[in-house]
């Protein structure tokens, strides 16, 4: 049986989705796996629901292949994901298309669902409409992934949950609270990868920065990575989503002495006016954020800072904003994305007065924009001259150019360098090239 398996969302729901095939590869039915819905007779569609766009999203994919199964290509479709947890009962009602929806921590059921609707399972038993579980299911062994594109790539989930219960925030809702994988267990995950062809990899979670505090009593971030870094095949090691108050000078010691882990850090401040970050929920303040990123600079003097910004939240006034406006100035972040705050019904901040007009959040999110695009292209040209390591992506087609990344760059979000060679490169290959332009964003190189 061939199944198109879409993925929504995050990083993070990537590694679950590249789990879940893994188990569908290992189950009794015999499976393979298709990117064409004109073939497919399953689908299997991994859902988000943080923002209202990713809900928009996950719907539209779903009607999608709801058409196709009315015109009797699919036999089976099934959601998974956090809108299949947060929406369950809406989906098994609304969508009878739909024969299953999964929760957040039943995915490990996948391979005895479609088996069972497959007929491939014995017995005769019926097939539940909808498979939850408790959101305290703690973290088992990350079952041995399927990774079908990009495989120089390799995401390492740490944990799962997430504690903080910002008032905006649906994920503690549909994830959970905090709930560390076993160290070992990341190990021969990463293990894994590497074997499949993983040259970076990138440890996600909700957040990375209080990893093995609930399994292990104190912080374990630093610890992983020094075991990480061990491991021989793998020469990048990317740690994402740090929130800015949980990270220490040992976190940022062993990123400075640990020549595999990159001088890139990911911390979402959401904003800089304390009545703001106070009605969001968030644990700093101003002082705090311009101490952490100080002490961040100094200990990583090459780092490379993005973060991520809410404007409009409920209440912000005129002066809020300017205020956030000075401070991403003054704060000379190299990347920076900015969203319009999402009104999440069963959330604390949807129920606030001052909820903001669309286009006055639009119009906000633009000025940001705007004033950080100056900087980043500042720091884009500032890079000229430098020789550096670059990670080769792909090749432009009918072109001798290659398409590579930085340390400064995540794929998929941030930019990108363009290297013309007639040389012959490898997607995963590492490359040294001298950065001779910019263009806006990114950036030019040569090889040397």
């Amino acid at each position: 049986m061939k199944i198109i398996f879409v993925s929504l969302g995050c990083d993070k729901n990537l590694v679950d989705a590249q789990q879940m095939m893994g188990l569908l590869k290992n189950s009794r039915g015999s499976y393979t796996f298709t990117d064409d819905e004109t073939e497919a007779e399953a689908a299997v569609v991994n859902t988000c629901c943080f923002i209202d766009r990713a809900k928009q999203e996950s719907i539209d994919e779903i009607l999608s292949l709801v058409e196709w199964k009315k015109q009797g290509n699919l036999k089976y479709l099934i959601v998974t994901g956090c809108m299949a947890q947060r929406y369950r009962e809406e989906i098994t009602t609304l969508i009878p298309e739909v024969d299953v929806v999964v929760g957040t921590t039943a995915e490990k059921h996948l391979g005895e669902i479609l088996d069972r609707l497959t007929g491939a399972a014995e017995g005769d038993e019926p097939v539940n409409k909808l498979y939850t579980e408790s959101l305290k299911e703690t973290t088992g062994a990350p079952a041995k992934r399927l990774i079908t594109a990009d495989s120089h790539i390799g995401y390492l989930k740490i944990a799962e949950g997430c504690n903080k219960c910002c008032t905006y925030c649906v994920i503690p809702s549909v994830r959970g609270r905090y709930r560390s994988v076993p160290m070992e267990d990341i190990l021969a995950d990463a293990r894994d990868l590497i074997e499949q062809g993983a040259r970076e990899l990138i440890l996600v979670a909700q957040e990375t920065t209080i990893y093995g505090v609930d399994l292990y009593g104190k912080k374990m971030l630093p610890e992983l990575l020094r075991r990480l870094c061990l491991l021989s095949g793998v020469k990048w090691i990317r740690v994402l989503y740090c929130y800015p108050e949980e990270i220490t000078e040992e976190i940022l010691q062993v990123m400075h002495d640990e020549e595999k882990i990159l001088p890139y850090l990911d911390i979402p401040i959401q904003h800089a006016s304390d009545r703001i970050l106070k009605r969001m929920g968030r644990r700093t303040d101003q002082k705090e954020l311009r101490e952490k990123i100080a002490m961040i600079r100094r200990i990583l003097p090459d780092v490379c800072l993005r973060t991520t910004l809410i404007t409009g939240f409920p209440g912000e006034t005129e002066e809020e904003h300017k205020e956030l406006l000075s401070f991403i100035e003054e704060m000379r972040f190299d990347r920076l994305g900015v969203f319009t705050y999402s009104r999440e019904e069963g959330t604390p901040a949807a129920k606030l007065p001052g909820q903001i007009h669309h286009m006055t959040k639009k119009r906000r999110q633009r000025e940001l924009m705007t004033a950080q695009q100056p900087i980043a292209f500042a720091a884009a040209e500032a890079m000229k001259g430098q020789v550096l390591d670059v990670l080769i992506e792909g090749k432009l087609t009918g072109e001798d150019v290659y398409v590579g990344r930085t340390y400064k760059d995540i794929p998929g979000v941030d930019s990108n360098i363009f290297i013309e060679t007639r040389r012959d490169l490898l997607t995963g290959e590492f490359v040294r090239a001298k950065v001779t332009g910019a263009n806006e964003y990114d950036l030019i190189g040569e090889l040397v």
